[in-house]
């Protein structure tokens, strides 16, 4: 028997930011300041990352691609370079290296963590090789060992895309705290958000190439130039760009950042909570937790088997929002499908064509309560049973 939910049973959404009281306060008080741009709350929020990260430098942008292209252009990558990253990401990476005129080089991923496989990388490496992009799919923090190791050895620079891991860890080391350089996301589905921003973190000589291409090439903040000394008392030295975090955007980092471990506790309440109920469904394999590994939960991704489950990923999405009112997502499309890449493959990815065709991300975000929980777990099973 086929069950569905009321229609006026209210639509839970696939992710909601969680915004209280702090937010609002830290944002009115920057509204009344006068002083909106970046400033002395963007600054504050990037002290607080570096040293809960123990990395070198940190600069607050507009987004996380802001970051990634920023990094390459800091490590002056051009034509005829080759960066390896994973294909199953978001295509912020692999577009922002075309933008400065280098080559994407999709290796592929882990079938039990959906992580980019350093043995892979490994076999993709060529003497154009400059730089390797991991990503921490869904919050679960890549091998850094290893791939600290396997740059160190080639001569490579080591970028962590960590949008879904700002607080995960691996074998005692934070998500981000290794690379070279390493990104984050603050997008409002994000395990923390800004509204839009991102942050650039890693070595100090690094950062310090990135800051003054990130605010038109000019060499002081414009809360510098205007508070502490002539405005006219600038320099442009480097033709940059305008990738600077706001004051106003920062003021929702702040207090979202000392929130993080509780959101990220929540999470994996919520994990866990399907994890002992969907673990007997057929078909459905759950999101793998290595030893040493402390979860992040951007995502609670799931596959589906269409061979033994009882539908496939593109029906239960359907099934979940229309028949339950639930929303869902999947993480992602291969970038090597899309159309400015497909004539850049180099090697098959059929793990990653597979993990894309079966991977279904369910709602798990610390807005959700029990109850909402509950109605996930209860919607799983009887998709399951019908």
């Amino acid at each position: 028997m086929t069950t569905t939910t009321p229609a006026n049973v209210p639509f839970l959404p696939w992710n909601q930011p969680s915004i209280g009281e702090e937010e609002i306060t830290e944002v009115t008080d920057t509204l009344r300041s006068g002083w909106l741009t970046y400033g002395p709350k963007a600054a504050r929020f990037e002290d607080a990352v570096r040293d809960a990260l123990g990395v070198q430098d940190a600069f607050a942008v507009s987004s996380c691609t802001a970051a990634l292209h920023l990094a390459f252009l800091a490590l002056g990558l051009g034509p005829g370079d080759e960066v390896i990253t994973p294909s199953l990401t978001f295509c912020a990476a692999p577009n922002a290296l075309l933008q400065v005129g280098a080559r994407p080089v999709f290796a592929d991923i882990e079938p039990a963590t959906l992580n980019i496989d350093p043995e892979a990388v490994k076999a993709a490496i060529t003497d154009r090789t400059k730089a390797i992009v991991v990503m921490h799919y869904g919050g679960h923090p890549c091998d850094l060992t290893a791939f600290r190791k396997l740059a160190d050895d080639h001569g490579l620079v080591l970028i962590e895309d960590a949008a879904h891991a700002l607080h995960a860890s691996r074998d005692g080391y934070r998500a981000g705290a290794v690379g070279d350089l390493s990104v984050f996301s603050f997008y409002p589905n994000k395990v923390m958000t800004t509204g839009e921003g991102g942050m650039l973190v890693g070595r100090s000589d690094l950062i310090e190439r990135a800051r003054p291409l990130g605010r038109h090439g000019i060499d002081s903040s414009a809360w510098r130039r205007h508070g502490q000394r002539n405005t006219a008392d600038y320099e442009v030295t480097v033709p940059g760009l305008k990738y600077v975090m706001p004051d106003v955007t920062a003021s929702i980092g702040l207090p979202q950042f000392t929130k993080l471990p509780a959101f990220t506790a929540r999470r994996g309440e919520i994990a866990a909570a399907y994890t002992d109920v969907l673990a007997s469904l057929p078909g459905l394999t759950l999101p793998t937790v290595l030893p040493g590994v402390e979860h992040g939960w951007f995502l609670y991704s799931v596959l589906i088997d269409p061979d033994t489950a009882p539908l496939d990923r593109n029906q239960a999405a359907q099934a979940l929002r229309q028949r339950h009112q639930i929303g869902t997502s999947a993480h992602f499309k291969p970038v090597h499908t899309l159309t400015p890449y497909q004539s850049l493959v180099t090697s098959p990815l059929p793990v990653t064509e597979t993990a894309a065709a079966q991977q279904l991300s369910l709602p798990c975000y610390p807005a959700m309560t029990d109850t909402d929980v509950d109605r996930v777990i209860t919607a799983m099973r009887t998709l399951w049973s019908s």
